[in-house]
């Protein structure tokens, strides 16, 4: 299924997509229709307001030359910035609230910059500063690496790692707060999680993760840790991605990853390497039915209020999607499952755009 199928079209607010590697590594210009899952014609296509386009680092440019984590991380946001000046009609980068409504109200999509991973950061808080100065304003604390101040979701195998938030890492999040920056809390530990939601004085999120009441994925939240984020004025979104959202699709998908087939594929880069897995995990996994999506949004809803929950898709970031969201155009075709599975317009609205519009404001003000 292609297109959104929606007779309404909701404006979406998607808090977490990885496309922004694709411009840089591969060259594709994100303002004209092409391969992947997300550039700004499809978005237009599939009513995207705004989306946070992340600067992911892989691990391995820790230490590396050209700047480490931090001069590549400093890249992609140049990439970003680029997409923005080539294509001033379509898009426009958004600080705070008032440019989010400026930018809506030309009828172009709001792109935000993030981190994700804040080993970009190097332990810094000079450096989160440089980083608020190029236009973040959502970082998410850590990727599936543990920092000195920070635990994430992945077993612990080395020493010195805090059970949640070290005091560098509280710091962190009220520095955050003081320059208007959303803390996102995706990929951390249950306890870092809570500790940040314990520091914060201003909402936080999960901007791609799931719930783990439905699927018991190190990636996903916990009933506990999703009713704190709620009592905070927090949101969860809801991520696209199969094998967070179906433990049979994690295996099914697993199962591919360990074919001869699979391991022979080679790319000129890691972004080139990693569209032909996608290609390849793609077309040999069976059909993922979009129920799976809607089954962890309402469950999320049940938990935390409708007022408590968006999505963040992971477009780009994800190798295999659900049918009916192949790509930025669909947002329309969860729009009618959600009103199908008893939510109403005005609960679609709060879950596509109105709860992240709300953080997003409240964080960076206007």
């Amino acid at each position: 299924m292609v297109g959104s199928m929606s007779e309404i079209a909701f404006p979406v607010f998607d808090a977490h997509v990885d496309s922004i590697q694709r411009a840089l590594d591969l060259g594709h210009d994100l303002g004209v229709e092409g391969s992947g899952h997300l550039d700004l014609v499809r978005g237009k296509r599939g009513s995207l307001a705004a989306v946070v386009m992340t600067a992911w680092v892989d691990p391995r440019f820790i230490g590396a030359e050209e700047g480490g984590a931090a001069g590549r991380a400093r890249r992609l946001i140049g990439a970003l910035q680029k997409l923005v000046e080539s294509h001033p009609d379509q898009v426009g980068l958004v600080r705070n609230g008032n440019e989010l409504d400026r930018i809506r109200g030309e009828g172009r999509i709001g792109a935000i910059a993030a981190l994700e991973g804040a080993h970009s950061l190097g332990d810094s808080l000079e450096e989160l500063d440089r980083f608020h100065g190029l236009g973040v304003r959502v970082v998410t604390l850590c990727w599936n690496n543990h920092l000195s101040w920070v635990r994430s979701c992945q077993p612990v195998t080395s020493e010195g790692i805090p059970e949640g938030l070290s005091d560098l890492g509280r710091d962190m999040v009220r520095r955050m707060n003081q320059l208007g920056i959303v803390v996102d809390v995706s990929h951390a530990a249950e306890q870092s999680m809570l500790d940040a939601m314990r520091v914060s004085t201003r909402p936080i999120i999960a901007s791609h993760s799931g719930c783990a009441a439905l699927n018991d994925h190190p990636r996903n939240m916990s009933d506990r840790a999703m009713r704190a984020m709620a009592d905070a004025g927090g949101v969860l979104c809801v991520v696209f991605c199969t094998a967070f959202l179906s433990q049979d699709a994690r295996e099914e998908e697993g199962a591919v990853r360990q074919t001869e087939g699979y391991k022979a594929l080679e790319g000129a880069n890691e972004t080139d390497l990693n569209e032909l897995q996608t290609s390849m995990i793609q077309e040999r996994c069976g059909v993922f039915p979009m129920q799976y999506v809607v089954d962890h949004v309402m469950h999320a809803v049940e938990v935390m209020g409708v007022e408590c929950v968006g999505l963040g898709s992971d477009f780009d970031g994800i190798q295999r999607t659900p049918t009916g969201l192949s790509d930025a155009s669909c947002y329309g075709n969860l729009a009618d499952a959600l009103l199908e599975a008893g939510l109403s317009r005005s609960d679609v609205e709060k879950v596509f755009f109105g709860n992240m519009e709300r953080v997003f404001r409240q964080v960076t003000g206007v």
